[in-house]
């Protein structure tokens, strides 16, 4: 293969090491490659919403769609971090020979508050937590997140913490594996733990073909009985399931485990097949699992009365709920509601040299009234990107689109022909755009397209961040409540409105409610 091979990664040092790992390996193949860390991504891929094409990993997101936009060939993960459902049009290309497959404690001192009443455990894995428990149930265990290197930070300034749980692969690769440390060998690894995952795309069967030859056969074996297992357990849905196979003397032995998240049932099956004869093994050790209680758990983790931690301001879709981290249990609701004015005709009479829309419901309120062919704009200038495509789709071509009311006013003042726009607005709208223009001899026309009605409601004391997509619904929201937590924004102008109530405003690298979900996700990593 003459061409240089792009191996995608997200740029932790851990996933580096992954990357480079898998780089040497192919590169010993007599293949040219190059790593491409990956920070972040938009919400389109292929100009297609994210959620339409399957993508929904917390952690492999980022590369899914670098590969789909063709920026990266390959993309290096750890598999245990993988979803069981791969998006549509990537595969499965190889799996590296698996490394340590244990969980480490990592303590402080000694060993001995093992064997004390009220010790405190840090993890941020539920597996873990339920293991412990069901183990050690007069312990206490307390969430840690970030990377190994700042959960180790943590486990030190942490005066309570007596010990955390770490995957014993993650500290031995990046070499920080400190002396205080042993393997919990009684513990059910993660489907897939201390594994290395590679993707490709469906259709490159060059690359595939390459990815083939670094392929384990044995990791390969094992950690697909492990990931059927947990699927066949409905395992989305942050349930503690451990499943570990390997393989000895040409056989395939195999341990799994579903808890209830205190750690106070657990439900484990043990089974061995003959290599070659074990196809059928990860259904029966689910179904043993199930009919032994494991259904009726499975139920109970799901409909358990988890608090509410995030709030959205606007009501969402099923798909955009499943592209929530695990941690979050959210509700949604419209806090503003929309009806479209009539447009008088007097308005539309004449072709109009310059329009502005700032939304979608402009765009809504113009084409319920109107066909294309009645609305003669000469130039639409329009904000963001969701509402030009709406625009283009319904109406015709937008002359620019910027990302916010004070970039779009901006560009105007330079560079818009005459003197004078006609902008569809809402009742209630931000005095920005049309001040600014006003302010630099722009004359502004502002015609009612819609009318935006606060419908706030009180939210759960429980809840830890609020999601906003326009300074209305900030508006409608502080009617109704005090500011507490995270304002998780949309776009620069909502973050500036909740600033005057927020101490943590956060804004969304693009302005998409699939941004926004992202960066509540982020939160909890």
């Amino acid at each position: 293969m003459s061409k240089i091979i792009r191996i995608g990664t997200r740029d932790s040092e851990l996933a580096l090491w992954q990357a480079k790992t898998v780089q040497s390996i192919i590169e010993q193949l007599g293949h040219k490659t190059i790593i491409v860390p990956v920070k972040s991504a938009g919400d389109l891929v292929l100009n297609k919403p994210i959620y339409e094409l399957g993508i929904t990993g917390v952690f492999t997101k980022t590369l899914d769609i670098a590969m789909l936009n063709n920026d990266i060939d390959i993309a290096v993960h750890s598999f245990k971090d993988v979803p069981t459902l791969l998006p549509a049009g990537i595969v499965q290309a190889a799996v590296i020979k698996r490394g340590n497959v244990r969980d480490t404690l990592v303590f402080k001192d000694n060993e001995e508050f093992l064997s004390q009443k009220n010790a405190v455990i840090a993890t941020g894995s539920l597996r873990r937590r339920a293991q412990w428990l069901n183990r050690f149930p007069t312990h206490s265990v307390e969430d840690i997140r970030g990377n190994v290197n700042l959960r180790l930070q943590k486990l030190e300034d942490n005066p309570r913490w007596n010990a955390a749980i770490f995957a014993a692969a993650g500290l031995g690769r990046i070499d920080k594996r400190p002396e205080n440390a042993i393997n919990l060998n009684w513990m059910i690894p993660a489907p897939a733990q201390g594994a290395i995952m590679v993707t490709a795309l469906e259709e490159d069967e060059e690359i595939r073909a390459i990815c083939a030859e670094i392929n384990h056969e044995e990791t390969e074996i094992c950690t697909t009985i492990e990931r059927k297992f947990l699927n066949l357990l409905e395992g989305g849905c942050s349930a503690p399931i451990g499943a570990l196979a390997f393989i000895k003397d040409e056989e395939i032995n195999f341990t799994g485990v579903l808890l209830s998240p205190d750690g106070s049932k657990k439900i484990e099956v043990t089974r061995n097949e003959k290599l070659g004869e074990h196809h059928n093994l990860a259904q029966f050790c689910a179904n043993y699992i199930i009919e032994r209680g494991g259904k009726r758990l499975m139920d109970d983790i799901k409909n358990s009365d988890r608090k509410i931690n995030i709030f959205s301001t606007k009501k969402l879709t099923e798909d955009q709920k499943l592209l929530f981290h695990k941690d979050v249990v959210s509700e949604s609701t419209d806090f503003i509601k929309i009806s479209l004015n009539r447009i008088h005709p007097s308005v539309l009479k004449n072709e109009i040299e310059n329009v502005i829309i700032t939304s979608k419901n402009g765009v809504e309120s113009l084409t319920t009234n109107y066909s294309a062919a009645e609305l003669q704009f000469k130039n639409i200038y329009c904000v963001g990107r969701r509402t030009k495509r709406l625009i283009e789709k319904r109406i015709g071509p937008v002359k620019h689109a910027a990302k916010n009311a004070k970039a779009l006013a901006d560009y105007l003042i330079e560079f818009m022909d005459g003197t004078a726009v006609t902008y569809f607005c809402s009742s209630i709208h931000l005095d920005t755009l049309p001040t600014v223009l006003r302010e630099n001899n722009i004359s502004v026309k502002e015609i009612e397209a819609y009318q935006t009605k606060y419908d706030g409601k009180t939210i759960p004391e429980s809840v830890e961040g609020i999601m906003f997509y326009s300074p209305s619904t900030v508006e409608s929201y502080i009617q109704e409540n005090d500011a507490q937590g995270v304002a998780f924004c949309i776009g620069t102008t909502t973050a500036n409105e909740a600033k005057k109530y927020f101490s943590d405003v956060r804004i969304a690298k693009v302005p998409t409610v699939e941004s926004v979900v992202e960066l509540v996700n982020e939160f909890y990593l």
